[in-house]
């Protein structure tokens, strides 16, 4: 199984890649992972915008994909929760888990209707930047628990 990461938005900001780097080659040792920095919308209209950036994600899915849309009204997961997730996946033989970070109007019903899963890290905002950051902490959590690694403390 491969794991991807998508985000709309610009590239990381060099506080940010260093850590989101780090943990990336961290998950490296676990499944190979990839990240696919989407350009936002030279559009000025949100709903344009979220349009737009729905045709290029939709275009980067394979059908089989697991499509994981990160959003503040999504379900909240425990960090044991979220290696649930990915072995069940792992389990039931999918190719790819997709994770998605929506742009800065969010995403349009299509992606939300695609999304296999919705899920939300907290019910504060954050920076996308850091939201990049989060999220690969996360999922290296997640593939220490799985591996009975000592990285997670219950």
């Amino acid at each position: 199984m491969k794991l991807s990461i998508f985000s709309v938005g610009k590239a990381h900001e060099s506080y940010i890649k260093e850590g989101v780097d780090q943990f990336t080659k961290r998950i490296g040792h676990y499944y190979p992972i990839d990240w696919q920095l989407i350009t936002p919308s030279k559009l000025t209209d949100p709903a344009p915008i979220k349009k737009a950036e729905a045709e290029t994600i939709l275009k980067a899915l394979n059908k089989t994909d697991i499509l994981v849309l990160l959003d503040e009204k999504g379900k909240m997961l425990s960090s044991p929760g979220l290696a649930k997730l990915i072995q069940k996946q792992a389990n039931q033989s999918a190719q790819r888990i997709i994770f998605l970070i929506g742009g800065a109007y969010g995403v349009d019903e299509e992606i939300k209707k695609r999304a296999n899963f919705t899920w939300s890290l907290s019910e504060l905002v954050f920076p996308h930047m850091l939201v990049r950051l989060l999220l690969a902490e996360q999922i290296y959590r997640a593939c220490s628990i799985l591996a009975n690694e000592k990285y997670h403390h219950e």
